[in-house]
């Protein structure tokens, strides 16, 4: 069976040779700029073998950098008070999006690539919805959509259901990776040191954040940023906060790996 596996993965290395490989992010108001989703094309860039096409949705293209495709918010009808959150990722799941078929790699904006993403492309090619497994909540079925491999209008349900009621989804909901992983019908979780959370995975816990430096296992593929520190943050040894009692244990040293990865 191992052999056969391997055999396997190496087929399907050697068919993705010289094939396009398309990634998309989505960008939308100040919370992240052109600087994000410009590093983010770096970081693509430099951890693949293959062609790749960046696809960034945004309502400002303002400074991107020209090897990135730049194409309008999916259209979405969401309430008020969602209607610039993470919700809005679920545009992303409609029958169809412009310009774009096949599989796709969603990344989040405040991600730190540190190895090849062509494995991402070669994982469970049957799979139609690739994610990483919740770090917070594991074994409960939920999938972190920080990453996520997706094919084009296969679940095109998620999409649909949030609009059947989009008042009555997102106040049933604690949020939208939740509601994804309870609508669609099938999901497959990455390899769990492929993806791993800086806050939840790596950092030492309390009190030896103060003292250890944040690690990077060799196995990493993606370090995920939920929440704060951002990756520009925690390289510099700075955990934002406005409640000054927090940083009794809100604390991150300075991390060299974030600056040699993150650029």
């Amino acid at each position: 069976m191992a052999v056969e596996r391997a055999l396997g993965d190496c087929r399907r290395r050697a068919e993705g040779i010289g094939r396009v490989q398309t990634a998309i992010c989505i960008k939308w108001g100040t919370g992240y700029g052109a600087e994000y989703a410009n590093i983010l094309y770096s970081m693509l860039s430099r951890n693949t073998s293959r062609p790749l096409r960046l696809v960034c949705f945004t309502d400002d293209a303002s400074e991107l950098r020209p090897e990135i495709e730049a194409m309008p918010l999916p259209p979405i009808d969401l309430p008020p008070s969602h209607q610039w959150k993470t919700w809005r990722k679920i545009s992303l799941w409609q029958r169809e999006l412009p310009g774009l078929e096949g599989d796709v790699l969603f990344f989040d904006l405040d991600v730190v690539v540190t190895g090849s993403i062509d494995p991402f492309f070669d994982f469970e090619p049957e799979a139609s919805y690739c994610v990483i497994e919740n770090w917070t909540q594991m074994g409960k079925g939920i999938g972190n959509t920080s990453v996520f491999r997706l094919r084009i209008g296969a679940h095109s349900e998620v999409y649909d259901t949030l609009m059947a009621d989009p008042a009555g989804t997102v106040g049933k909901f604690r949020n939208s990776q939740t509601f994804a992983s309870r609508t669609i019908s099938s999901m497959a979780y990455w390899p769990a040191d492929w993806c791993v959370s800086f806050k939840h995975t790596l950092m030492p816990r309390w009190p030896m954040n103060f003292i250890k430096t944040t690690p990077l296992p060799e196995e990493t593929r993606v370090v995920c940023f939920t929440g704060l520190p951002n990756p520009d943050d925690a390289r510099d040894g700075i955990w934002p906060t406005k409640q000054r009692w927090k940083a009794i244990y809100k604390h991150v040293r300075p991390t060299p790996w974030i600056a040699e990865h993150w650029r």
